[in-house]
C-alpha cells in the first residue's frame, strides 16, 4: 500500500468537487486530478468514482456536458456548479475543523511529527479553498 491513505466515509464526494473546482474535468481526468492534489497518497477506484460524479450531477452540485478528451474521443466533462461551490467551502470548513479538532485531542499540530507526505496532504486538505479565482 506504501503511502496511501485510506478514504474515510464522506470525502469522496468533497476530493471530486475540489478536483474539478479548478476546471473542467472528464471521469479519469478526476481520478488523475486526485492523485496529484494529495501527492499520490489518494488513489480512487473507477467502480467509486462514476457512481459518485453521477450522484452529484443528480444533486445539482456539477454538471455534465460532453465534449473531447485529448485523445480525441468522445467523453464527459464535469464542471462546479455555484452550488456546488457552496458545497465545496460548507465541506471542506467541516473537514478543516474536524481536522484542528483532531490534532488538538492527540495533542499535536497539523504539522508536527508528520511524514513530508503527511504534511504535504495535510497542507493540502487545509487549503481546500485557497485557489486563486475559485471562490
Amino acid at each position: 500500500m506504501g503511502n496511501e491513505a485510506e478514504l474515510l466515509p464522506g470525502t469522496l464526494d468533497l476530493l471530486i468537487l475540489k478536483a474539478v473546482s479548478l476546471g473542467p474535468l472528464h471521469g479519469y481526468g478526476v481520478l488523475l486530478r486526485i492523485e496529484q492534489i494529495s501527492g499520490r497518497a489518494l488513489l480512487i477506484e473507477q467502480g467509486a468514482l462514476y457512481p459518485a460524479l453521477f450522484r452529484l450531477v443528480r444533486q445539482g452540485l456539477l454538471k455534465a456536458s460532453w465534449g473531447k478528451s485529448d485523445n480525441n474521443r468522445r467523453a464527459k466533462f464535469y464542471e462546479l456548479t455555484s452550488k456546488g461551490r457552496k458545497r465545496l467551502r460548507e465541506e471542506t470548513d467541516g473537514w478543516n475543523r474536524l481536522v484542528a479538532a483532531i490534532a488538538s485531542a492527540t495533542g499535536r499540530t497539523t504539522t508536527g511529527n508528520m511524514s513530508p507526505s503527511g504534511l504535504a496532504f495535510m497542507t493540502r486538505a487545509t487549503d481546500l479553498t485557497n485557489e486563486p479565482g475559485v471562490f
